[in-house]
């Protein structure tokens, strides 16, 4: 049986707080940006080809004066299929399907 895929009909991004995504089904998705950050599909975050997964983690060191809060620099369409965000701690290699949105959308319900 063939899973039929789901395209958002509107994407909206908020640099400083995340991702709000319609999808032509109906279904309306919120992802923090913590979720998005946590859920990186690139091979370092996902330990694709063996290596240890990299998974984000906020920073909670207690003797750091001051942290940067988490934000996305830019966001950027691929293709027809995905996003890709940059993110202000310098990472930018994953590239968000819209497949992988709507899990994490699934995830969160």
């Amino acid at each position: 049986m063939e899973t039929q895929r789901v395209e958002p009909e509107h994407i909206a991004i908020s640099k400083s707080r995340g991702i709000e995504v319609d999808w032509k089904d109906g279904k309306h998705t919120s992802l923090p940006l913590e979720t998005l950050r946590r859920e990186c599909p690139c091979a370092t975050c996902t330990g694709a080809h063996g290596t240890p997964p990299q998974k984000w983690t906020p920073d909670t060191n207690p003797l750091r004066t001051y942290t940067e809060r988490l934000k996305m620099q830019s966001v950027e369409q691929v293709g027809g299929y995905a996003i890709r965000i940059f993110w202000n701690d310098g990472h930018n290699a994953g590239i968000y399907t819209y497949d992988h949105l709507r899990k994490l959308s699934e995830a969160d319900s």
